[in-house]
């Protein structure tokens, strides 16, 4: 039986973006206690708000509501994206290659879930 509104979870960019999130708790456990209203919780937010942005934007019922939250959570991702790289520098995060290979191929389905979107709303 399918849930009705869920359809977004059919999405493999939402899997995806649910996996980022889970590794987002998972490297930022290791972070400085001194950073946990900091760079800890914004890590978080941004990591929560990329699969939040695609499951508002699938259930607002228009592509051009899509789109625009799609753009969210690419933003949110590539404030991610430089949230880990600080981290990195800063010492909390040995090696973010895993991370970085996932949010790399997040970040290439957001980009062509945006452009297939765009073709249909023009």
């Amino acid at each position: 039986m399918e849930e009705i509104g869920n359809r977004y979870k059919d999405l493999i960019v939402w899997q995806k973006s649910m996996v980022l999130v889970k590794k987002v708790y998972e490297i930022t456990k290791s972070y400085p206690k001194e950073e946990l209203y900091a760079l800890t919780s914004q890590t978080k937010k941004s990591a929560i708000s990329i699969p939040s942005n695609i499951a508002e934007g699938k259930g607002r019922g228009s592509n051009k509501d899509f789109i625009r939250f799609l753009y969210m959570a690419l933003g949110s991702l590539y404030e991610l994206q430089t949230q880990i790289e600080i981290a990195e520098k800063l010492g909390f995060i040995k090696d973010p290659k895993d991370f970085f290979q996932l949010s790399l191929q997040i970040e290439k389905m957001l980009n062509r879930l945006i452009s297939s979107k765009k073709e249909i709303y023009e």
